[in-house]
């Protein structure tokens, strides 16, 4: 199995669009709806609308296995605006949006290549800090998944009126 990471395009939206529902299914067959609900995300305008934004106001880099995408995130300067009742980190900072991977790839380390690259870039660019943040509720199994990726917690947090819970994560590259 070879990972390539790329960068990606708008030609790439439906296909980031489908890794997310993949994910969103994968969540609901868990029982698990706190995080992105139970419907898929390609068909929120506000999803839609959101993907695009951060490709368009950052970098997005698709994760192929053997030329196939299979995961994604964008890469941006800062945080969106659902988070800006936190601090600012008082400098430079890279951040994570809309992680995901196509379900039939998780367990092959596609995410965190995905990862490894962002901080490599966040480097290469001379900053220091990269951040990210995820749902927080039901086991914590994702805010885990980022600190087995080299993060450390910042912040908890909530937002929305349903109170959703999430961790601000960063990282030193």
């Amino acid at each position: 199995m070879a990972i390539t990471i790329r960068n990606g395009d708008h030609d790439d939206i439906p296909a980031i669009l489908g890794m997310l529902d993949s994910c969103v299914e994968w969540l609901v067959s868990q029982g698990r709806t706190g995080q992105w609900g139970s419907k898929p995300l390609s068909e929120s305008p506000k999803t839609v609308e959101s993907v695009t934004r951060y490709m368009d106001d950052g970098i997005t880099y698709i994760a192929e296995v053997d030329g196939v995408p299979a995961a994604t995130l964008s890469l941006t300067d800062a945080p969106g605006a659902y988070l800006a009742h936190l601090p600012a980190p008082g400098e430079p900072e890279r951040y994570i949006h809309w992680l995901a991977s196509e379900r039939r790839f998780k367990g092959q380390g596609v995410g965190s290549a995905l990862i490894e690259h962002a901080a490599e870039e966040t480097r290469r660019a001379g900053v220091a800090l990269l951040r990210v943040d995820c749902y927080a509720g039901d086991d914590g199994k994702l805010v885990r998944y980022y600190e087995d990726n080299g993060f450390s917690r910042v912040q908890a947090f909530t937002v929305g009126e349903q109170e959703w819970p999430g961790q601000l994560l960063a990282r030193r590259v």
